[in-house]
């Protein structure tokens, strides 16, 4: 059993850092002992502890344990190489890469070494997510047919001041579509197969507002995916979740649906619906409903309990550079069929 605080290094002091510091903090199993921002030292200065505008200077600091990198996502990748470099272990917020090119570059950098590197792909720690994900594997659906998922809300326009969420590297695939992809390869298996259209139409940035995507897993299973973040909504994982208390919260909404031969399953609210006689079960016969079970957990906690096993050798990263890597694949193809409008094999 752990008995010492790891020192943390925080880099991005935004929105992820200040939620990572906060767990970190609060689990009593680490301490943030520096944050590297270049901009503000703002999460620096709520935490009482230095602020380095050079993220290599916090590296450089004797005794640190690990880091949390949650800066813009196109310095994801230096980042990290720059930790490896050192042999610090990591927990790299998502995406893995802004490109298949700079996530390459990761993948082969951890290749012959020990120094481990966790994703922060955070839904798979979500105790609906575990447990749906164990319903599923043990055929509780039967053969998966068909999944929707829903990604809508409407972020403030003062979320765009920083200028990286306007420009390529950020968007709505990027940034909030890129969950969804994850989450349902995790459930359901790889996806092979997407077309696409976006619309940057809301807002006129470089980047997508607004997206709609169609895809083919490699099960056979269908699935349709909406991601907007200019529409008024609360059909959003961040309002339903609970994953993140600093969302208003709307219980009772599910964002995602994944059908079966032998049932439904929604998420996050683990409805399971299905015929009591499953032989004589069709659509003129009553379906039975059931909310399955799930631990009362914290995600992000979950997550940073994991990041411990991974540092400490106990467990293999559940989210790992290469599999956050295929993620990126599939949004990348899926940028790619929205633009000449084909579909698009992976």
């Amino acid at each position: 059993m752990r008995t010492a605080q790891l020192n943390i290094g925080i880099i991005g002091g935004g929105v992820m850092g200040t939620k990572h510091a906060s767990i970190i903090n609060a689990e009593g199993t680490g301490r943030v002992v520096a944050v590297a921002d270049p901009v503000s030292d703002r999460l620096a200065t709520s935490l009482g502890v230095p602020n380095h505008v050079d993220y290599q200077h916090l590296l450089s600091m004797p005794g640190l344990d690990a880091v949390v990198v949650a800066s813009p996502n196109d310095q994801h990748v230096t980042t990290a190489l720059a930790c490896l470099n050192r042999s610090i272990p990591v927990l790299l917020e998502k995406p893995v890469a802004s490109s298949i090119e700079e996530g390459q570059k990761l993948a082969a950098a951890l290749e012959g070494i020990s120094t481990p590197i966790l994703v922060g792909h955070h839904r798979r720690h979500n105790a609906a997510v575990t447990a749906a994900q164990s319903f599923i594997h043990d055929g509780g659906l039967g053969r998966i047919v068909a999944v929707n998922s829903l990604f809508l809300s409407r972020k403030p326009e003062d979320y765009f001041n920083q200028a990286w969420h306007r420009l390529k590297g950020a968007g709505v695939l990027l940034i909030n579509l890129v969950h969804d992809i994850d989450l349902l390869r995790y459930l359901c298996g790889d996806i092979t197969r997407v077309a696409a259209i976006t619309s940057s139409g809301s807002r006129g940035y470089e980047v997508e507002d607004t997206a709609a995507v169609t895809a083919e897993f490699a099960s056979g299973a269908l699935g349709t995916f909406i991601v907007s973040d200019s529409a008024a909504s609360p059909v959003n994982w961040d309002q339903v979740s609970a994953d993140d208390t600093s969302f208003p919260r709307h219980p009772g909404v599910d964002t995602h649906l994944i059908t079966g031969t032998k049932g439904s399953l929604t998420l996050p609210q683990l409805t399971h619906y299905y015929y009591p006689d499953d032989a004589k079960g069709h659509w003129k016969i009553p379906m039975a409903a059931q909310s399955l079970p799930a631990a009362e957990t914290e995600t992000y906690a979950n997550q940073w309990k994991h990041f411990l096993d991974v540092i400490d050798g106990t467990a293999e990263p559940i989210v790992s550079v290469t599999d956050a890597l295929r993620t990126i694949e599939i949004v990348e193809a899926i940028r790619a069929a929205a633009i000449d409008g084909k579909t698009t094999a992976i």
